[in-house]
């Protein structure tokens, strides 16, 4: 721990902040917000912070939690005219932040956090309207007061709305704040307008002012009208989602929230995320020391089968979704091929999509190589033994693949939006500064134009060696995001002790 964040363990006003959240790293993971809830709640507690994490116990989630101890055994909930009744159950991360996993087996112990192949689980709205409202109930029960609750995505889209109706006059809660963060507007959380009795709240509040959207209830929006203070996942995001091209039908809402609507950028955890001390990946290596990159990049390639030679390597672990841009790169790829590159993608995602990139491979054996799926191990080997690591998304909220692949020399080419705009800078030869390359049109031609100019500058050894140390001294750790959010919590909390 280095001395300023030591200093402030000892003299800062700590605290109490419950985080919500439907997935978190290590105990469940569909994306980006099981990092940030597993990363950032151990990012506060390095700073001194009493932070607490809440999420659902779902199937298998005993394997990565340990054995854990009931703390709150009976929640009961009201949906529609029954009851629900669950428990919370407390673990340990990181052996020093509490974790209330939420028993209800009927709602959480299934194989899949919130789909399966066949789509969506019918019952997704009750099982969250559960997890909202047993959430404050099972920290109620548990005695232990938060200053402020912050809550995640639609799946906890409901807990502002709760605070500020249901839970308006409880004692317990009288001054608890909340911080709503939205990590992709895209997913809501919209269902038909005739499950509103099983939330509990009156058709008072089925409108355009509060859950309504297009004749449906949406838990998200309700999270954002609600909410103390609302922020996203990087600056430039939050301003994206305040337009009709992002704002995905709530541009307006947002845009009436605007003087509370922040961006914090996510961070990484630089113990797990580190070329020099990483288990996993073929050989490790350091900025003064690349050689073990280099033996990163035979190694990639001998497993995926490409070609060995003096050729770049673009390395790609990602959705295979157009949100990521994967069809400017399959209209791109003979281009890039052209240009002398070979590239390897990890990821599953559409089907179609899927079945163009196996079809690519085959076509361009010993050039392009393709898994369908995810591999934990295979993604650090890529993140490690590419020269190149290609983000050409449609939106991003963040990103964290940019954050890992400059973390390991391996130097990003994105497309300028969302998070990519905030992390990665444009190289400039004449002033030896930038950490990547960029392009702003949705075009497959200027995607491969920004290839190009990063192919043009790898071919200059000297001059992309010191690019790739440059990227690796990038400080994207959790510890300044972690500062930005007790920055808001603060606001959250004097803002709410107003009210």
């Amino acid at each position: 721990m280095n001395p300023s964040l030591s200093l402030e363990v000892r003299v800062a006003q700590p605290l109490k902040i419950l985080l919500v959240s439907s997935e978190v790293e290590p105990f469940s993971k569909t994306g980006g917000l099981a990092d940030v809830s597993g990363a950032l709640p151990k990012a506060l507690a390095a700073l001194g912070h009493d932070v607490r994490v809440l999420t659902p116990k779902y199937w298998g989630i005993e394997k990565q939690a340990g054995a854990l101890k009931t703390v709150v055994p009976t929640i009961a909930v009201p949906i529609a005219d029954r009851r629900s009744e669950g428990a919370l159950q407390e673990g340990l991360m990181a052996g020093r932040v509490p974790v209330y996993f939420l028993e209800q087996d009927r709602y959480y112990d299934r194989e899949a956090l919130y789909t399966t192949p066949q789509g969506d689980y019918q019952d997704n709205c009750e099982r969250f309207i559960f997890f909202c409202r047993a959430a404050i109930e099972g920290i109620k029960a548990l005695g232990w007061k938060p200053q402020v609750i912050h809550a995640n995505d639609w799946q906890s889209g409901l807990i502002p709305v709760y605070l500020r109706t249901l839970y308006r006059d409880d004692p317990f809660f009288a001054s608890c704040a909340s911080l709503f963060t939205v990590h992709n507007l895209a997913f809501q959380g919209t269902f038909w307008h005739y499950d509103m009795p099983m939330t509990g709240l009156g058709w008072d509040l089925f409108t355009p002012a509060a859950l309504e959207f297009y004749g449906k209830i949406n838990f998200l929006k309700g999270g954002l009208v609600f909410s103390t203070i609302v922020n996203t996942v990087s600056h430039t995001y939050a301003k994206e989602i305040q337009t009709e091209e992002f704002g995905c039908g709530l541009e307006g809402v947002l845009k009436e929230r605007s003087q509370d609507l922040h961006g914090v950028v996510n961070g990484i955890d630089y113990e797990v995320w580190n070329p020099a001390t990483d288990p996993e990946i073929p050989k490790r290596y350091a900025p003064d020391d690349l050689e073990g990159k280099a033996e990163c990049k035979t190694a990639l390639r001998g497993k995926f089968g490409l070609a060995a030679g003096p050729a770049p390597l673009i390395g790609m672990v990602t959705r295979i979704a157009s949100q990521k841009g994967l069809d400017l790169v399959l209209a791109a790829l003979p281009g890039i091929i052209a240009e002398g590159a070979q590239l390897v993608l990890l990821g599953t995602g559409e089907p179609e999509m899927e079945d163009a990139f196996r079809q690519a491979a085959q076509r361009h054996q010993g050039q392009v190589a393709v898994k369908i799926g995810y591999d934990a191990t295979i993604a650090r080997w890529i993140y490690a033994g590419a020269d190149l690591f290609l983000m050409p998304s449609r939106y991003e909220p963040c990103g964290l693949g940019q954050l890992i692949s400059l973390r390991y020399g391996t130097v990003p080419v994105v497309r300028w939006t969302g998070g990519l705009c905030d992390t990665v800078v444009e190289f400039n030869r004449s002033k030896k500064t930038g950490t990547g390359f960029g392009f702003f049109e949705y075009d497959a031609k200027v995607l491969l134009a920004a290839v190009h100019r990063a192919l043009t500058v790898y071919r200059e050894g000297t001059v992309w060696r010191q690019l790739s140390k440059r990227g690796m001294a990038q400080g994207y750790s959790w510890e300044q995001s972690a500062r930005e959010y007790v920055t808001l919590y603060k606001k959250a909390i004097k803002q709410a002790s107003r009210k």
